[in-house]
């Protein structure tokens, strides 16, 4: 297991089945809150509450800081060599994401992202999608003196979601002075650190004294090809599961979240609704529950929110879009934080180093 939703449903486990064996495998010693991670790039305090250590939270659970490599059907073999059995399985590794091992170091990269920001008067952001999208809006509010050119090389911003809902947020984009190149892709190649000249495949220069790229993560799933699920893969790469988010084929193997072929747009929110009914249903089979009596997931219709700055957000719905500080009252404020980590039986404001 790993990634955000595996262990809020754990903890959610925990709670309900307290003499329960729980053992959970994570190449990290802290889970992130990741849809707050863009805010802890312009203020870095703001990550001491996003970024939790698992100890703060699991009192009656095992972590095994050691990414998983290999399946089989009764254990999970890690990265350092250790086999971990397993009578119930839960794989949530959502997206392969470059990030530090230790929460000290994740911190330290955010401060250093900060600086980055601060120094720089012209920014070059690469990737139209939620991340670049926020990181602009981020900058922007925070920052409105510096110059943000960003560049996507689709036809129109946030793709996943409607063309009224991207059009709004061009729009909003451009009254905060962030200067969008749609159609464009930046050579790759030609970015450096230190290189404060980009030049787009379509031969246009663009100074920026430093740049983030925000294109698409791979799928966190490359390592099960080699494992007893590999047949269980799609052509993206995901795990197809049935109506009780069981791997198919399998009756003590799950996946949630962004790892699975679930119909739906990937969306934190809806990613947490995997894991309850994840959770509810691996409590009922523990138990010696029926079967028949497993919770179903139902996907769910397009309903997506994108965070613009501290007060804005650009919020869709299944009949209507609309921008600005109403929707940006749902998410954009504390982006959830404290809410979640209520959730997790932590104080919402304060962090206990």
């Amino acid at each position: 297991m790993n990634g955000y939703i595996s262990f809020k449903m754990v903890h959610k486990l925990l709670l309900s089945l307290m003499p329960s064996k729980s053992e959970i495998s994570s190449r990290k010693e802290y889970f992130e809150i990741p849809w707050a991670s863009l805010r802890g790039m312009v203020e870095p305090s703001f990550a001491e509450r996003s970024v939790i250590h698992h100890r703060d939270y699991l009192t009656n659970g095992h972590v095994i800081t050691s990414r998983a490599i290999n399946i089989t059907d009764t254990e999970v073999l890690t990265a350092e060599g250790r086999l971990v059995p397993y009578d119930y399985l839960v794989i949530a590794t959502g997206h392969t994401d470059p990030v530090p091992k230790t929460r000290t170091e994740r911190l330290e990269q955010y401060q250093a992202d900060s600086e980055k920001i601060k120094a720089s008067r012209s920014i070059l952001i690469v990737g139209g999608g939620p991340t670049g999208v926020e990181l602009a809006g981020e900058i922007a509010v925070d920052f409105p003196e510096k110059m943000v050119t960003l560049v996507h090389n689709g036809s129109r911003l946030l793709e996943f979601i409607g063309p009224k809902a991207s059009n709004k947020t061009l729009d909003w984009l451009k009254s905060k002075n962030v200067e969008v190149k749609l159609e464009q892709s930046v050579d790759l190649n030609s970015i450096s650190e230190g290189n404060k000249t980009y030049q787009t495949l379509a031969g246009d220069i663009i100074k920026a004294d430093c740049h983030f790229l925000c294109t698409g993560r791979p799928l966190g799933s490359a390592w099960l090809k080699t494992t007893v699920l590999k047949d269980n893969l799609d052509n993206f790469g995901r795990l197809k599961v049935d109506e009780n988010l069981r791997v198919h084929g399998r009756k003590n193997v799950f996946a949630i979240g962004d790892i699975t072929d679930v119909q739906e747009i990937k969306q934190g929110y809806l990613a947490q609704k995997h894991a309850l009914v994840a959770a509810k249903n691996l409590k009922l089979l523990i138990t010696g529950g029926i079967e028949s009596k497993m919770e179903t997931y139902v996907p769910k219709s397009i309903k997506a929110f994108v965070s613009l700055g501290r007060q804005d957000a650009v919020a869709q719905f299944p009949f209507t879009t609309v921008i600005g500080i109403i929707p940006g009252l749902f998410k954009s404020k504390d982006l959830f934080v404290g809410k979640t980590r209520k959730q997790l039986g932590l104080d919402p404001h304060i962090v206990h180093v």
